[in-house]
Parts: C-alpha cells; sequence; structure tokens
C-alpha cells in the first residue's frame, strides 16, 4: 500500500472501495453496466476524532459500508471513498 498524502478532517475515514465482481459465483460474466457498487473497502487514512466520539477504525482495517455512502474523490488518479466514521457498520 502506497502512503498517501491526505489527512481526514474530525471523523472521517479515507477508503479506498474494493474492485467490482467480475462474474457472479456460477461463472457468468458481469458487463460494466450491470456492476453495483462495492460496499467494502480498506481503510487509507483516519481522522482524529471528536471529543466525544473516537475514530473506532484503523489504517488498514477491511470495513464494509453502506450502499450511497461517502464522496467519491480522486487523489493521485486513484479513487476513494470519503465518509464518516458512523457510516461504516464494521471491519471484517
Amino acid at each position: 500500500m502506497a502512503k498517501i498524502n491526505f489527512k481526514p478532517n474530525e471523523d472521517r475515514v479515507l477508503v479506498q472501495p474494493a474492485p467490482a465482481e467480475e462474474k457472479t459465483s456460477s461463472g457468468i460474466i458481469i458487463p460494466d453496466t450491470a456492476k453495483e457498487k462495492p460496499q467494502k473497502g480498506k481503510v487509507i487514512a483516519v481522522g482524529d476524532g471528536l471529543e466525544d466520539k473516537p475514530v473506532t477504525v484503523k489504517v488498514g482495517d477491511n470495513v464494509l459500508y453502506g450502499k450511497y455512502s461517502g464522496t467519491e474523490i480522486s487523489i493521485d488518479g486513484k479513487d476513494y471513498l470519503i465518509m464518516r466514521n458512523s457510516d461504516i457498520f464494521g471491519t471484517i
């Protein structure tokens, strides 16, 4: 994992989404137009948290989050999601 020069504010977390599934478990190839947004990813950077609510994940954790959680951003040509700690359902 390459070092990224980005530090989220407060309780925000930078997540690199997992790649979308290319084929089903039975081997059917999924076209680009039918691929769903992944709902899991890897934590790349975390903020310091709020005074009364610390961030509960750490860099390197694999997490699950809501389908429409976060804001898509691009840093150094790579796509990431930035979301609040509360948008993360848990670690896997």
